[in-house]
């Protein structure tokens, strides 16, 4: 089952950026998963993958198989040194503070920790990130950073919105990912621009994504404990 829907998952992210060179990295969300299932999706190539929790990386990290980890839910600083050592990449900064416990962690285990700014594209009060006009105060900050590289930008967006309002704030998130390009801040590269889920993926991808998250689309329903 996982075997057919990750071809079709793989296909449908083909025809999406079909006239384009770009490359779209797939991370597979595997929030509520079992380590098996991990495995599987593993074996059939997939690279990435993407956990909301870092109770969930801590308690599934040494029963999957080699692969690349990224935290893409909210992350609180006091959970920063869980996990500095076994991500790839964080997609969820949104304030100097968390930047700063990254960057601190990060010495700490002598390593280069890359984020991604979350962006707060719909301005949801229920959804995190940081609001685009605010978003230059993280850019200027990573130039005082030397364990922490800002790599990019990430979004979410509502579940209800409608194709146009998608596209709007797609477009809208891809535009500031050039703009940011173009103005060279200090140890800031935009190289990931993260967005898409299992509902609106080739959406994104047409905008401009070249990382997406999809979870229920490979794996299906999530399954939660009772």
């Amino acid at each position: 089952m996982i075997k057919d829907r990750l071809l079709e998952v793989r296909e449908r992210i083909a025809e999406a950026k079909k006239g384009t060179e770009r490359d779209v990295t797939l991370i597979a969300v595997t929030k509520t998963h079992s380590p098996e299932m991990i495995n599987e999706a593993i074996d059939l190539g997939i690279t990435d993958i993407g956990e909301n929790k870092v109770q969930e990386i801590l308690d599934k990290y040494d029963k999957v198989k080699p692969v690349r980890w990224h935290l893409i839910g909210h992350l609180q600083t006091n959970k920063v040194k869980y996990i500095i050592d076994k991500v790839c990449l964080i997609h969820s900064v949104d304030s100097v503070k968390l930047m700063d416990e990254i960057e601190r962690q990060a010495a700490k285990h002598a390593v280069t920790m890359e984020i991604l700014l979350q962006v707060n594209i719909t301005g949801e009060e229920t959804k995190f990130g940081v609001a685009p006009e605010e978003l230059d105060i993280l850019l200027r900050h990573a130039g005082t950073l030397k364990n922490v590289k800002v790599v990019g930008l990430m979004t979410i967006l509502a579940k209800g919105d409608s194709e146009v309002s998608k596209r709007l704030h797609f477009n809208n998130i891809f535009n500031r990912f050039v703009d940011i390009s173009s103005n060279k801040y200090d140890n800031v590269v935009m190289k990931y621009l993260s967005m898409g889920m299992s509902g609106d993926f080739e959406t994104a991808v047409e905008c401009g994504s070249n990382m997406v998250r999809v979870g229920s689309a490979i794996f299906g329903d999530r399954e939660y404990k009772q």
